[in-house]
């Protein structure tokens, strides 16, 4: 039998303590090696971008592939790379948790743009700020303990 899907995820997950660690030159290294951690689970990368506390990552997720184990992937992966690379000498590591939220195909082009344009949105709003903002769109309910 043939598997037909389209699940289409933002996923959202940040530095550990939201340290602005992940400097602007070596973000797109940062990028690809997420990349290529996403297709080698054969998932599609729509867009990756964030900023210096923070990722933001648009993929079609395989139906073979459970979310928390490829998150706990990327975040493993990316950890190793950053470590053997030495590209972000002050990152620690990332937070334990991150925040996940599917779209419909017909707003990926929106999704992609949004996540392009994180460096702009970002002057004018938090990284928390944000986070607020997308978990109440989604209505998801939080606790602000988490955003002190």
């Amino acid at each position: 039998m043939s598997r037909y899907s389209q699940i289409l995820y933002q996923v959202v997950f940040s530095t550990k303590n939201r340290e602005p660690t992940l400097l602007k030159e070596h973000r797109r290294d940062l990028y690809g090696a997420i990349h290529g951690i996403l297709k080698a689970k054969n998932c599609f990368v729509y867009r990756i971008g964030g900023i210096e506390d923070h990722i933001h990552i648009a993929f079609s997720l395989h139906p073979t592939i459970a979310l928390a184990d490829l998150v706990k992937d990327i975040k493993l992966g990316s950890t190793s790379f950053i470590k053997e690379k030495g590209i972000f000498p002050d990152f620690i590591g990332w937070q334990t948790g991150y925040s996940a939220f599917t779209y419909s195909i017909e707003a990926k082009d929106n999704l992609i743009a949004y996540i392009k344009n994180q460096e702009t949105h970002h002057q004018q709003l938090s990284s928390a700020q944000e986070m607020k903002d997308l978990l109440a769109a989604f209505d998801v309910s939080f606790d602000e303990k988490y955003f002190e």
